[in-house]
């Protein structure tokens, strides 16, 4: 049995009035007496009356829904910057799609074209680990669909980003680990081609400058998949104990990349006495053994920023031509995996 809701029709064939007496009773107009406004809200509530999505956005050529690419949702990070993305959504009467691109730059084109295709009127994008050509999101903007960058950005469409601030992050992260003693800090980040793989390792380099400790290309492993894929990690981490030059400590640069990291060097059979921080949004780091010293963004106010200035562009009623980058500030949580010498 197909399921149908209640429409206007039915309350106008229930009050005995006519659907345009209905439509304009609902609307509030002023033409309709204040009795049979009553009689037909009343009456609509009780049978849980509301309007057609289809049609209201056929009238006002507006879907009143947002569309969010995120890479997981189970990400720390990527969760709770949802969470703010749907505060300021609802609040101003947008409903909220999320996708999923699991890194992967296929499925992130189509989901970014199906919902185009949908009729979204805008769309909140952190670019995939794999997203190398990003064309499609380029000829969407061109036609007019307003689009906001969020934690992954790019310099190829100028438009509203909103990121943390991630070369301080990483600055602040490293010289941490610098000040307890730790000389062979090896850095593991994900694909070269994210602004936030670039800002990280910019913020890890001068922090290593800073302290005239010289750059070791060896010690930085790129994990392309940003930690989806554990073998990366774990052929990293082999690579890194293995090399002439072993480090003494591990800094890296994402949320499951930290976690996934931190995890396997608690597996290894050889374990190592290394010093470890990374970029993560874990609300448990303390429950960690030994608790974990994290890089935290502000992921919800990011979310927050990121669509209100959507909002802005979508209910301009002219174009908006100059655009921000906004930056807002991490903070280093210090615990107890970065002390010196801690046996993981």
């Amino acid at each position: 049995m197909k399921f149908e809701s209640p429409t206007i029709k039915d309350i106008a064939k229930a009050l005995n009035f006519s659907t345009s007496t209905v439509s304009r009773a609902l609307r509030g107009s002023y033409e309709i007496s204040t009795d049979t406004k009553k009689a037909v809200l009343e009456y609509a509530e009780k049978i849980n009356y509301r309007p057609n999505p289809i049609a209201l956005s056929l009238k006002e050529r507006r879907t009143r829904a947002i569309g969010v690419v995120v890479s997981e949702i189970a990400n720390n990070f990527f969760s709770q910057a949802i969470n703010g993305i749907e505060s300021i959504a609802y609040n101003r009467g947008y409903h909220v799609i999320i996708t999923q691109s699991h890194e992967s730059a296929e499925r992130e084109k189509v989901n970014v074209e199906h919902m185009a295709a949908r009729g979204v009127d805008g769309l909140l994008v952190s670019i995939s680990a794999e997203a190398t050509d990003i064309s499609y999101l380029k000829d969407l903007h061109e036609k007019g669909l307003p689009i906001v960058f969020f934690d992954r950005v790019t310099d190829e469409i100028d438009t509203y980003k909103v990121v943390a601030d991630n070369y301080l992050g990483a600055f602040h992260a490293t010289e941490h680990l610098i000040y307890q003693d730790y000389k062979k800090i090896a850095h593991i980040t994900s694909s070269p081609h994210l602004s936030i793989t670039r800002e990280r390792l910019d913020g890890y380099k001068a922090a290593l400058e800073k302290h005239k400790i010289p750059f070791n290309e060896t010690l930085v492993k790129y994990c392309s998949h940003g930690g989806m894929i554990e073998a990366e990690i774990e052929d990293a981490l082999t690579e890194l104990f293995k090399a002439k030059v072993k480090p003494d400590a591990i800094f890296t640069a994402g949320d499951r990349l930290t976690i996934v990291t931190f995890g396997i060097l608690k597996r290894m059979k050889q374990k190592k006495e290394v010093g470890f921080t990374g970029f993560t949004n874990t609300q448990v780091g303390d429950l960690f053994s030994p608790a974990l010293t994290v890089v935290r963004q502000p992921a919800f106010d990011i979310g927050q920023t990121a669509t209100e200035l959507l909002v802005q562009l979508i209910e301009s009623k002219r174009p908006i031509t100059e655009f921000e980058t906004r930056i807002l500030k991490t903070s280093l949580i210090i615990r107890e995996s970065s002390a010196k010498k801690v046996p993981l």
